[in-house]
Formats: C-alpha cells, sequence, structure tokens
C-alpha cells in the first residue's frame, strides 16, 4: 500500500525550473551534488564523498549532510510552487543517526504537506559504502513559497 501523497505542481514546467535553480548554486557545485530524482513534491540528492568535506574522523562532516538535506527538501517543495515564485527554507531539524560514512551519499526528500504559503517535507540521507545504504540521518522541514518572487539570481541592486 503507497501512503505517500501524489501532487500535481502548479508549472507544468517544474523540472527546468527546479533543474535551473539547482545549477545556479555554486555551493552545489562545490560539494559535487547532482539531482538524482526528480517528480512532484520529490527530490533525490547525491553527492560523491570528497576528502574536503569530512571531520576528524574521515565521515562526512554532518553540516554537509544537513547541506543536502535541506536542498532536497527545499527542491521537493519548489517543484509544487508556481512558475512566480521562490523557495526559502523557513526551518529544518535533523537527526544524526549514524556517521556519514560512504562513498557517496545520497539525500530523499518527500512533501507529506503542500499549503499555500507553508510545505512540509520528510527527509532522509544514507550512505553508500561496499553496495549498502546506511541510513545516517532524518528530519523535517518547512518551507515558504515566497509568490511573486521568481527564483531568478540576486543583482547588486535587489
Amino acid at each position: 500500500m503507497n501512503m505517500l501523497p501524489e501532487f500535481k505542481p502548479a508549472d507544468p514546467d517544474f523540472e527546468a525550473r527546479v533543474r535551473d535553480s539547482f545549477n545556479r548554486q555554486p555551493a552545489m557545485h562545490l560539494i559535487g551534488a547532482t539531482i538524482e530524482a526528480l517528480k512532484p513534491g520529490f527530490c533525490e540528492i547525491g553527492m560523491p564523498r570528497k576528502h574536503d568535506l569530512t571531520q576528524q574522523h574521515g565521515f562526512v562532516h554532518g553540516g554537509i549532510v544537513g547541506m543536502i538535506a535541506d536542498s532536497a527538501a527545499g527542491y521537493a517543495a519548489y517543484s509544487l510552487f508556481p512558475a512566480d515564485a521562490t523557495v526559502l527554507t523557513v526551518e529544518y531539524k535533523m537527526n544524526l543517526m549514524a556517521p556519514a560514512d560512504g562513498n557517496r551519499l545520497l539525500a530523499r526528500a518527500q512533501v507529506t504537506r503542500h499549503g499555500k504559503t507553508l510545505t512540509i517535507v520528510g527527509f532522509d540521507v544514507f550512505a553508500e559504502k561496499a553496495g549498502k545504504m546506511l541510513h545516517c540521518a532524518t528530519g523535517l522541514a518547512t518551507l515558504m513559497c515566497m509568490l511573486g518572487r521568481p527564483d531568478a539570481p540576486r543583482t547588486a541592486a535587489s
């Protein structure tokens, strides 16, 4: 039995809009993150393990785990927003359950409730190592739909 809600995006071109926004994030390029799956209300972001992103024990730093979780949640929500809106994280809470010890991380986010202004998204992060997926983090995010503010690069004047 599939208990996940199915959503209809407000913008039929949501995928191009989401991918364009993601590709304009220098932070995602810096860590090597990519969108691996995207559908209305759902986003997966993967990234390879990089030595420069580890903490003193050699695990991917918890801040980086939070970074991909936040982006996956944001884009899961943003996939449902109108074309003339942008997304803003209001809050997220993340439980780190195990070290992010893997060759690759995967953040998976699914909208649980989509409202006019606020959207609630559950997320999980997995570390992949030797063909096994270790569930290393879980959480909940609240995203705000900023209507009338298209997702575009800021200029010096804005």
